[in-house]
């Protein structure tokens, strides 16, 4: 890829121009013109190297979300992934090598629309019994992804942001924005159509929403297996919860782990602490967790690493209902 490709990749994962012309200020600091970037990202996207350009929200500030995870049958495993696939609030869905073979996550816009998703995943999927495994403290959330190296971008995630109450304008704005800025010259005016709504009141809710921290990145959403990141494993322990913040926030440093964070323990799956690492190779991910766990002193406590085999579905999440564009 030539440089220019490469830092439009690497640089705007974050940090994405929130003006009336994006396109145009990121050519003008790539020396490119602006029809470049517009042609480059459209190349990447059919390519799957984009998933789409946008913003990640903090987990359950707008919505409900969780962890979802299933023992599947392997003779069933293609079956049950794709029904699971069907219900537009589960937007990654993946293979790990554990009995517990089947992960994905659940959004919906509330916890009552997120508690019947899953009865009815149970229930259409026919994947038995689900584990919901629901955040509650971050760590590292989708910080962006350094390309060089697989090492991730800023620091240690923030406090969860509070939980905030939307208007129908701006439960519309999300509901648009996590499909993803078009690639036109002016993509806010284009939300902003889709939602009635001026194209100023649409920069100005977005920047709002980064401040208070609602939006945690804004930016261009890479896929890294096309890049040459195949290998990634989920790694989780079983700590003491009064102890899980400590360990968390050890781990949570160290630019090797994307993603850091505590969940429910449920029946039957006891781990509390989550991180996820990336690597070209399995072996690399082993040789980074091995130097994590001794640098955490997290040596001597129950661990399980998860490595992804297959990738069944990986989109936005959907916190707003899509029957609020439709609305519109």
């Amino acid at each position: 890829m030539d440089a220019a490709g490469f830092r439009l990749l690497n640089d705007f994962q974050r940090g994405f121009p929130l003006c009336e012309r994006p396109y145009l200020e990121i050519a003008q600091r790539l020396g490119q013109s602006e029809h470049w970037v517009l042609a480059k990202l459209a190349r990447l996207e059919l390519a799957g190297v984009v998933g789409r350009i946008g913003a990640v929200f903090a987990p359950n500030t707008i919505g409900a979300s969780t962890l979802v995870a299933a023992a599947v049958p392997p003779e069933a495993l293609e079956r049950v992934a794709q029904a699971v696939n069907r219900f537009p609030e589960v937007n990654h869905n993946y293979e790990r090598d554990h009995a517990f073979n089947l992960w994905f996550v659940v959004t919906a816009a509330d916890s009552g629309r997120l508690a019947r998703t899953l009865a009815a995943i149970e229930r259409q999927a026919q994947c038995g019994p689900l584990l919901s495994l629901p955040l509650l403290e971050e760590y590292r959330i989708d910080l962006g992804f350094d390309l060089r190296d697989g090492h991730t971008q800023g620091g240690a995630a923030p406090a969860l942001a509070a939980r905030v109450a939307l208007d129908r304008g701006e439960q519309c704005l999300v509901a648009a924005v996590e499909e993803g800025l078009l690639l036109v010259p002016r993509p806010y005016a284009a939300l902003a159509d889709c939602c009635g709504l001026s194209e100023k009141r649409v920069l100005e809710t977005l920047q709002r929403w980064q401040v208070q921290g609602l939006i945690r990145r804004f930016g261009v959403i890479v896929r890294h297996r096309p890049l040459g990141f195949r290998a990634n494993a989920m790694v989780v322990w079983d700590v003491p919860d009064a102890a899980a913040r400590g360990f968390g926030l050890r781990l949570a440093a160290d630019p090797r782990v994307s993603l850091c964070y505590r969940r429910a323990r449920a029946e039957r799956w006891n781990y509390n602490l989550y991180c996820m690492l990336h690597g070209r190779e399995e072996a690399q991910v082993r040789e980074r967790l091995a130097g994590l766990r001794r640098a955490a002193g997290l040596e001597s406590f129950p661990c399980q690493v998860l490595f992804s085999r297959r990738s069944f579905k990986q989109t936005a999440a959907r916190y707003a209902p899509l029957e609020v564009l439709a609305d519109a």
